[in-house]
């Protein structure tokens, strides 16, 4: 394969109202249901009953893939920058300054109602 033409991105499994992701290294051109070349990891986006959102990750061989020209999809990168892999995202920082916002707001509007 080419360079460039390989890309680590979710391969969505699970069921309706249950996602479930499998992050794995395909060719651009395929389709996410279509047969991968390796998972290197899994996501599950739901929490759990400690309110954790659970990911794991073979980093040797993700590190191997991009190592060999292999492009991250933005939601792995931003997961991967979350795990210390890579630098934070620029767009998990803009989420979570909104984010902070919005409940910075909903308390000056709690503290106006009283």
């Amino acid at each position: 394969m080419k360079p460039g033409t390989m890309m680590i991105r979710f391969a969505r499994r699970g069921c309706t109202n249950r996602p479930f992701f499998h992050i794995v290294v395909m060719d651009v051109r395929k389709g996410q249901h279509e047969e991968p070349i390796e998972q290197v990891g899994t996501y599950d986006p739901l929490t759990n009953q400690y309110n954790e959102k659970l990911a794991s990750f073979n980093f040797d061989r993700i590190r191997y893939w991009v190592g060999n020209g292999a492009h991250c999809s933005t939601p792995v990168a931003e997961l991967l920058g979350l795990a210390g892999f890579f630098p934070l995202h620029p767009r998990t920082l803009m989420t979570a300054w909104r984010n902070r916002l919005k409940e910075n707001n909903s308390e000056a509007e709690s503290k106006e109602s009283k």
